[in-house]
């Protein structure tokens, strides 16, 4: 179902891209003329811009490699383009062999294309490049460098970009590579491995996980390796890929916290956003939201539908830890909900501002780099489908209530959130536990009262008493 609802979201919400290309750095711009001689070189880094620190970013052509040899076409590293030996290599001999994939590649696009700025790019390739380079002094080779021919980019020319789909098209391929795809249902080719990788989920390798993979045996079913394990065919894995890395690159659509990343999307567009709920709540916002779900009002865009994702990597994969499909309406309902559940006035009895999703999940440790990942799973769907939520947090909530001997306001207002979302008819008691009840019925209740009553008197009368009443009794 995921995988579904993504290759929806690609077709109708992202804007096609030639196939096999990628937004990805490139540092380096190597220009030519006609005739394949080297005019200049331009670094188009930026260090003081994260975005542009490892170079402009521009389609290229882009597939998943990992140790096996793939020269990515008229954009890749100066190993692959000029047979310079890396430092991780062993010998020169490894670099050789990935640039005679390289040039091997290069001279099959010429010779289909005949574009004449392929064959300038091949000329100069051919004789000697790196030496007739003018490099600059910091050059880095594990950058990737393209070319552009009188002022156009080769790897944006139709015919270069038409040559490097045919080159890894899944067409021709025997009877054992056919299945049907698990996504769109067709009988046809599938891929033994994802042509793409999945950029910024917290925990996977800086280059990339992969949601369908198995390289070891106790990873494979009935026979099947890699990608098949679960079957995809070309068009939907490159689809779910993208719409993937455009949510998890997209603020709005993005939440990264405790080791894990969220990424929530609609069926179509609508002006309701949930991700500024968990960062940085505005009070207005929220009290217009639980006045709009007290009130019933509903529009149509309301029943739209509404997908959400919990994330996390695991070296090269990525691990799907939640999946969420409900709507617009359900959405709005349970968040304002959650925010009627977490309220508790301050200590001077004033409202207090609604709390982000980081404030109440750090309410549980010293360092929010102790936080377990399942912490703000179960706090995103508890606000996002009114789930109760576990006992485990009301623990924590206490235990670190005893370690730092005070009670934040925070933390309070998620031993409120635990309870409450824990009552069933919570509806009917949307004041409950809010502020002091002077009327409540409950014998225990004024018995609390009492003992803060007692504990006060004492420090009091004793300032700076090691341990109270209160601390004895518990």
């Amino acid at each position: 179902m995921l995988l579904q609802k993504l290759v929806e979201y690609a077709s109708d919400r992202i804007a096609q891209t030639p196939r096999l290309y990628a937004e990805r750095p490139i540092r380096y711009i190597v220009e030519l003329d006609t005739d394949g001689n080297p005019l200049s070189v331009t670094d188009t880094s930026d260090r003081s811009d994260r975005h542009t620190r490892n170079g402009a970013s521009r389609l290229a052509p882009q597939i998943q490699r990992t140790v096996a040899i793939k020269p990515l076409l008229l954009a890749d590293r100066s190993d692959y383009t000029f047979g310079r030996k890396r430092v991780t290599d062993r010998s020169e001999q490894e670099a050789q062999k990935r640039n005679a994939a390289y040039m091997d590649v290069l001279k099959r696009c010429a010779a289909e294309t005949g574009d004449p700025a392929v064959a300038a790019v091949l000329r100069f390739l051919s004789n000697d490049p790196f030496n007739r380079l003018m490099l600059p002094g910091d050059f880095d080779e594990s950058a990737a460098l393209t070319f552009r021919v009188e002022d156009s980019f080769v790897v944006d020319l139709p015919a270069v970009r038409k040559f490097w789909a045919r080159e890894h098209s899944l067409d021709g391929s025997d009877d054992s590579d056919h299945a049907q795809c698990m996504v769109c249902g067709r009988e046809g080719p599938v891929l033994e491995r994802l042509q793409g990788k999945i950029k910024g989920i917290p925990g996977g390798q800086s280059s990339g996980t992969t949601l369908i993979s198995a390289n070891e045996e106790a990873f494979e079913s009935y026979g099947l390796e890699a990608s098949r394990v679960a079957p995809t065919c070309e068009s939907c894995g490159e689809l779910f890929t993208k719409a993937l890395n455009e949510l998890l690159a997209t603020e709005g659509n993005s939440y990264r916290i405790g080791g894990a990343a969220f990424v929530f999307w609609t069926r179509k567009e609508t002006p309701f956003s949930v991700r500024s709920f968990f960062d940085r709540p505005d009070a207005e916002e929220v009290r217009a939201l639980i006045a709009s779900v007290q009130t019933g009002r509903n529009t149509a865009l309301d029943e739209t539908a509404f997908y959400a994702a919990s994330l996390s990597g695991s070296g090269g994969r990525a691990v799907v830890r939640d999946w969420i499909d409900t709507t617009v309406a359900d959405v709005k309902r349970s968040l304002g909900r959650w925010f009627s559940m977490q309220r508790i006035v301050n200590w001077d009895n004033s409202d207090p501002r609604p709390l982000s999703l980081y404030q109440i999940a750090g309410a549980t440790v010293r360092d929010m780099r102790d936080l377990s990942p399942t912490t703000p799973r179960s706090l995103l769907r508890a606000a996002l489908v009114g789930t109760p939520l576990p006992g485990t947090l009301l623990y924590q909530a206490v235990r670190r209530n005893q370690a730092e001997q005070k009670l934040t306001h925070p933390r309070a207002a998620l031993i409120k959130l635990v309870l409450m979302s824990q009552t069933k008819n919570y509806d009917n008691q949307e004041d409950d536990m809010v502020s002091l009840n002077e009327e409540h019925s409950n014998p225990a209740y004024h018995c609390g009262r009492l003992l803060a009553e007692l504990e006060a008197a004492q420090r009091g009368a004793i300032p700076g008493a090691n341990a109270t009443i209160t601390d004895r009794f518990y």
